[in-house]
């Protein structure tokens, strides 16, 4: 990629910016041509969903400046919210001069779960399950034999025990997970069917009876990592010093980890990276988001799912880990055009590299989201990018959208108001 023809993005109009993606490489020509053919078909969409009316779209953009273990990276993300992918690329520009993020992926297993209640002899329910191990393996294998020949399918089995709560009036469950590797999918169909294969060979083997079979979106065997180190001269902004930069962020943190009012905040700011190139992609970011939060609050309270310190030698390091079951194949990602091109602007990723870009850019946010807010605090960035969703919204349309949100950027109070009077003032 040639990062050159990407330098002021942001100032290009749309037909610019796609022709320089095109110029560094990042798109062919032919994905020039299909840019106007993004949106998706009514007979598609109403193959896609019940009782289909109207499409709703939200905007698709890019965030720039990604290197992610070595390799540059032009990140698509789908969302609503103006500076999210401002901020992505400030945080990511300046990690990029010190050498990027480097990532690590866990080994892709999902989880399913076929919950047994009222299971006469727990322990020779263990025991029996646990002598018959390879044999629900063997069934839950042939329940989805095409995932087998390409080299995945079920690869153990776990038990757990949910003891009664008389309290809370819940009776003892019997929890049978299943690990599948599901290789470049993230597997809801494939898991829901294994379990649901062996759910009447484990009623009997156990003399329980089963309430539900289906996967968990607690995926906490399929956990992706990013870690970033910022020497303190990239840090300093606005009359803070690098260290104070870099000390007050790590204190942000810190608050982050001990309040979880704090916390869940931070948490979103995070999720607002990762669930914009989820979504961009294709994939389930209602998942990603669920399964992200209970990782939060794994050790009984909700707390940062990043963190950052203070390197021996005074550099920043930043680190974020969380559950990452995306696809690179299967479900809308298959058939969404959008989700198609996204793809393609990705470079064709494996669901593992999928996993590392997306984690990436949850820490790049978190970096900008928590450098704003010890320093000059976070209005007056989003704020700024805020001020034309308020022309648009006062009436302003065409080139009266930059003039009215130019002066809003300069005035007493940018709201709605103020917005109206002066598109007022430039009509007459």
């Amino acid at each position: 990629m040639d990062k050159t023809y990407l330098d002021k993005f942001y100032k290009m109009n749309h037909a610019e910016r796609l022709n320089a993606l095109v110029a560094a490489g990042s798109l062919t020509s032919d994905d020039l041509l299909l840019t106007n053919g993004l949106l998706l078909s009514d007979e598609l969409a109403d193959n896609m969903i019940e009782n289909h009316l109207a499409n709703y779209e939200l905007p698709l953009g890019v965030a720039l400046n990604f290197l992610v273990d070595g390799k540059d990276y032009v990140v698509p993300m789908a969302i609503e919210e103006p500076s999210v992918i401002a901020a992505a690329s400030a945080g990511a520009k300046i990690i990029a001069q010190a050498s990027g993020f480097k990532t690590t992926i866990s080994e892709r297993i999902m989880i399913g779960q076929v919950a047994l209640k009222d299971v006469p002899d727990l322990t020779f329910a263990k025991n029996n399950l646990a002598q018959h191990k390879n044999n629900i393996l063997k069934k839950a294998n042939a329940a989805h034999p095409s995932i087998v020949k390409r080299g995945g399918g079920a690869t153990d089995l776990f038990i757990r025990v949910i003891e009664a709560d008389n309290e809370a009036g819940t009776p003892e469950f019997l929890m049978v997970h299943l690990h599948v590797s599901t290789l470049e999918a993230m597997g809801a169909n494939i898991i829901n069917t294994m379990m649901e294969g062996i759910t009447t060979y484990l009623e009997e083997l156990t003399g329980g009876s089963a309430l539900m079979s289906i996967l968990s979106n607690y995926a906490t065997e399929c956990l992706a990592s990013a870690l970033c180190q910022i020497p303190v001269d990239l840090l300093k902004r606005n009359g803070y010093s690098g260290e104070e930069v870099r000390d007050r962020l790590i204190e942000a943190s810190q608050l982050a980890y001990v309040d979880p009012y704090r916390a869940v905040t931070h948490n979103k700011g995070i999720m607002n990276g990762i669930d914009a190139v989820v979504l961009a992609s294709g994939n389930d970011w209602r998942a990603i988001s669920a399964g992200a939060h209970a990782y939060a609050s794994r050790n009984g309270q909700y707390r940062a799912l990043s963190s950052w310190r203070k390197a021996e030698n005074g550099d920043l390091i930043g680190q974020l880990t969380l559950p990452l079951p995306v696809g690179s194949v299967g479900g809308s990602i298959s058939i969404h055009p959008a989700a198609q091109f996204s793809k393609r602007l990705l470079g064709d990723p494996s669901a593992k590299e999928l996993e590392s870009i997306i984690v990436s850019v949850g820490l790049a946010q978190n970096f900008s989201a928590l450098k704003a807010l010890v320093t000059e605090g976070i209005q007056k960035g989003h704020m700024g990018l805020q001020a034309r969703s308020l022309a648009i919204s006062a009436g302003a349309t065409g080139a009266d959208i930059e003039q009215v949100a130019e002066q809003l950027k300069t005035a007493k109070n940018m709201n709605l108001a103020t917005a109206e009077a002066l598109l007022k003032e430039i009509e007459s």
